[in-house]
Order: structure tokens, then C-alpha cells, then sequence
């Protein structure tokens, strides 16, 4: 009876030291700049991946209109306009990308059913949803990460929302392990994609020179 007694106890202070880990740590990791009712809320794109097992939702307002916000995300891609995030880090990878400083024109077109490719060994993303200044929503080929930016007009201001789903399929200790590191390390470089866009975006308002001429 005290066996058993003490293995509950072992169970349920185990139970609660993980559940403080996701309130403290994991939670804040995948909700960076997101209110909770944007965590919570659905977004385009999340009919595209049920039941995944990693959902992360990041944000951030930008002083710019979603006019000015649409053209930078559109023309993202290795080969095109890059991520706006760390290129060092991205290209220790091979994944080719360098942060463009202007829109250029020629990555402008982008429709539903392109393919935004990653690097040789890499799927890449294929647009799923294009809705102009309000939601783009890419897939992997394989079907296991649907990525959506969404953009949410406040008057002269954007809100823009980042959410990845990520699914699992029976995964191994490694994966697990694994997609815990890749957690903290998606927010670093999420956060200076954020980041990087919202600059970008507010420099094109200040100077709309910053397009390339066709």
C-alpha cells in the first residue's frame, strides 16, 4: 500500500512539474508576440493539417499598412527573396537564402499550386492559399507543416500572425528529443523573421523607391 502510495505521488508531482514546464517554458516559446485569443483562434490553413503535434503562433504589429507588409512575404524563398532572418544560420544549412532589401517585381506572381523550393534535399512549400494582403498559406509536399502568414488590417497598421503546424507521425525518442530543440531555436529565428518584415515593411512606406523597376 505505501508502494503504491508513493508511486501516485512520484506520478502526479511528475505530472505537475511538466505541466509548469509547458506554462513557463514551452508555452511562451510557441506563442511569442500572440495574445492568447490569437492562439487560440483558427486561421486559414488550419484545415490543411488536423491533429498535428506541434502548433506554434507568433506576432507582431508593424507600423505599415498590409499593402506594404503583402509584397515582402510574397517574394520569401531560398533563390528568391530569402527569409529575413538570420542567412548565416540559414545558410550553414545550404539553404541558399539571402534576405532581399527590395521588392522585386519578378517574385511577384506568385499563385496557388507554385512551389516555393527549398534546398536539394528539402521539400518544398506549395501555396495553398492565396488571399492578397490578408492570408498566405503554404503546405510541405509531404503534408506534415502547413505555414500561414495572416494579416489583419488596423487602420493604416498590420498585425501579422505566423502559425506552423507540424505533424509527427509516430515518432521515435529521437523526433521527440529533436523537436524539442527545435522549438527554442524556431523562436530565434521567427522572431528575427518578425522582426525583419515589420523593418522592412516601415522602410517601404518611408521609401517607396525601395521596388526594383521591372
Amino acid at each position: 500500500m505505501r508502494t503504491a502510495t508513493k508511486m501516485l505521488a512520484t506520478a502526479a508531482g511528475t505530472a505537475a512539474a511538466l505541466e509548469t514546464t509547458r506554462r513557463l517554458v514551452r508555452t511562451p516559446v510557441l506563442t511569442w508576440g500572440a495574445t492568447e485569443e490569437e492562439a487560440g483562434r483558427s486561421l486559414p490553413g488550419d484545415e490543411l493539417l488536423e491533429d498535428p503535434a506541434v502548433v506554434s503562433t507568433r506576432a507582431i504589429t508593424i507600423d505599415a499598412p498590409p499593402s506594404a507588409v503583402w509584397p515582402w512575404l510574397v517574394q520569401m524563398g531560398s533563390g528568391r527573396g530569402g527569409a529575413y532572418t538570420y542567412d548565416w544560420i540559414e545558410n550553414l544549412f545550404g539553404l541558399g537564402m539571402h534576405s532581399a532589401e527590395r521588392i522585386n517585381p519578378e517574385w511577384q506572381n506568385l499563385a496557388v499550386g507554385d512551389v516555393i523550393p527549398g534546398r536539394e534535399s528539402l521539400q518544398g512549400m506549395r501555396v495553398e492559399v492565396l488571399d492578397p494582403e490578408r492570408a498566405l498559406v503554404t503546405r510541405s509536399e509531404d503534408g506534415t507543416w502547413v505555414w500561414a502568414f495572416v494579416l489583419e488590417d488596423l487602420g493604416g497598421r498590420t498585425r501579422l500572425l505566423s502559425r506552423n503546424r507540424i505533424a509527427m507521425p509516430d515518432p521515435s525518442l529521437g523526433d521527440r528529443i529533436g523537436m524539442a530543440v527545435m522549438e527554442p531555436g524556431s523562436l530565434v529565428m521567427e522572431r528575427k523573421m518578425l522582426h525583419g518584415i515589420k523593418e522592412r515593411a516601415e522602410r517601404l512606406v518611408a521609401h517607396p523607391e525601395l521596388v526594383h523597376s521591372a
